[in-house]
């Protein structure tokens, strides 16, 4: 005897049946292509309505200077940004690193012994402020966009108070021909972009300090659980935040000879921008240092292809909002399908 039985419905591909190509195009490498793509456009548009102007080499420099150190800011806020975190300090501290290590008498020490003295002192001020936001984060309990806000209206305070509201300006001439200096034509603030993003691209990618702050982004009671220190780490990595604010800070000494506590205004709305765009979730839990590259440039290549064209800062706000919008609104898509 036969049996009729009704024919079950399709049912729609699990992920382990996508084509090929789709896999490559919704995963971290596709996402990466789409970041080539959009820049390769951006740099055609500059070719076009630019001309020789755009592909001039000095002008390829003049475009990877401008990006490396809010590009340096940006690698840091990668690390705390797939960590689950926010900062908004680190253009304060930013400003405040360039004030302290340009004060005068700090460069009259430089001046007596090595300008490394202004560089150091550079750098712990943003690792100390660093460390200062992340134990009130993690052992104070207090939520970061809260923390870090309040530490960006002090830092900023901070600068004023000890410069005085004044611009100081770098004499020291070993500072001056060491970081305004360059190798086969390439400045040395480009190099160590590149330096700090190799670095920070192994640390997330190569280390258990990245394989943590992944896990603690992307669930912070199971990284616990697994054995992770999660309060201690978020230390380290607002503390690596401070530190490439520093790095930042002192790059910033070098390309203008100045410390203002005006430098760095508005750079953590910049570097976010970048990392959300490059590819890293705002929740957490998925970071790209060579996302964030990209993003830097993409930014960097479209202001200057604004200001070849004497577009003004309203448009190109208007401009980079409707970029970011966008970029949220396809991480939110991208998030559901993962």
């Amino acid at each position: 005897m036969t049996t009729d039985t009704a024919s079950a419905p399709p049912q729609p591909r699990s992920g382990a049946e996508r084509s090929p190509l789709r896999k490559l195009f919704s995963g971290s490498a596709g996402r990466s292509i789409g970041l080539v793509v959009a820049l390769l456009v951006i740099c055609v548009a500059g070719a076009v309505s630019g001309g020789d102007r755009f592909v001039d080499f000095g002008n390829v420099i003049t475009i990877l200077s401008q990006a490396s150190i809010i590009g340096v800011v940006a690698i840091g806020m990668t690390f705390v940004i797939t960590a689950g975190g926010i900062d908004l300090s680190v253009g304060s501290v930013l400003g405040l690193t360039t004030i302290v290590g340009s004060l005068t008498a700090v460069q009259a020490v430089a001046a007596d012994s090595s300008w490394l003295v202004m560089v150091l002192l550079a750098l712990l001020v943003g690792l100390g402020v660093g460390l200062v936001n992340g134990v009130v984060i993690a052992y104070g309990n207090v939520v970061a966009f809260m923390a870090t806000l309040a530490m960006l209206v002090g830092a900023r305070g901070l600068a004023e108070l000890v410069g005085e509201r004044r611009t100081f300006v770098v004499s020291d001439p070993g500072f001056k021909a060491f970081f305004r200096g360059d190798l086969f034509g390439v400045p040395v603030l480009v190099i160590m972009f590149a330096l700090v993003a190799i670095g920070g691209w192994f640390l997330l990618n190569r280390t258990t300090f990245g394989r943590r702050t992944v896990a603690i982004g992307g669930n912070r009671e199971a990284a616990r659980l697994a054995g992770v220190n999660v309060k201690r780490h978020l230390v380290a990595v607002y503390a690596l935040a401070g530190l490439t604010a520093g790095i930042a800070g002192v790059m910033m000494m070098a390309r203008t000879n100045s410390g203002t506590s005006t430098h760095g205004l508005l750079y953590e709305l910049d570097a976010i921008a970048m990392v959300v765009i490059g590819g890293t979730l705002l929740i957490g839990g998925r970071g790209t240092i060579m996302g964030t590259v990209l993003g830097v440039l993409i930014f960097s290549t479209l202001t200057n292809v604004f200001t070849l064209n004497n577009l003004s800062t309203s448009v190109q706000a208007v401009v980079k909002g409707v970029i970011i919008v966008v970029a949220v609104l396809l991480q939110q898509r991208f998030a559901k399908r993962t």
